[in-house]
């Protein structure tokens, strides 16, 4: 059963070693399990009854007791149980060690940050959820003149923006341009 191809390409594609399929697939999958040979639709170990699902693949329970991950790698239920039971008798499972999740330092957010939702000020370095990422948003302890950290002078944008000081870029009031006159700029022909 497990040759494959047509009369004129003998060794092109493999047959399903499916039991009730046997189905000719040109883009056959091995399974990592069994070494067997499957078509798109027989591929997962569950969809063919794999002797071996889980060959390669890794397990890791979560102590509720204090947070800490376990592998239990190539363990049925009750080998893992027995490693759980280990795993709490070994005076490294102590409640007071559970880590506390981040929140965010926002007064009244109880957000918990993760990587996907956390940000940093630039300016007051604290982190924050995505809600509170603007400085108005989280009442960020420095003022808009030490925007810049002590000892960084790379971003010169931010070191003009800082010295001034909320001036207006208007050359002080100046007029550059003379004012309008009546005779049209453009000429029609």
């Amino acid at each position: 059963m497990g040759g494959g191809g047509t009369e004129a390409f003998p060794d092109l594609g493999r047959h399903c070693e499916h039991s009730e399929c046997n189905q000719l697939d040109f883009l056959p999958f091995n399974c990592d399990g069994c070494r067997k040979v499957f078509c798109l639709e027989h591929r997962s170990s569950k969809s063919h009854d794999c002797p071996k699902p889980d060959h390669k693949s890794r397990k890791v329970v979560v102590c509720e007791t204090c947070s800490a991950s376990i592998e239990t790698t190539g363990c049925d239920e009750d080998a893992e149980k027995a490693v759980m039971e280990k795993h709490e008798k070994s005076g490294d499972c102590d409640p007071r060690k559970k880590k506390k999740k981040p929140t965010c330092a926002v007064k009244r957010c109880k957000e918990i940050l993760t990587f996907s939702n956390t940000c940093t000020c630039k300016t007051c370095q604290l982190k924050v959820c995505l809600k509170h990422r603007f400085p108005a948003d989280h009442a960020c302890k420095k003022s808009s003149s030490s925007a810049v950290p002590e000892g960084r002078s790379d971003n010169k944008f931010l070191i003009a923006l800082a010295l001034r000081n909320g001036k207006d870029c208007a050359n002080n009031g100046r007029r550059t341009t003379p004012p309008p006159s009546n005779t049209p700029s453009v000429k029609a022909y």
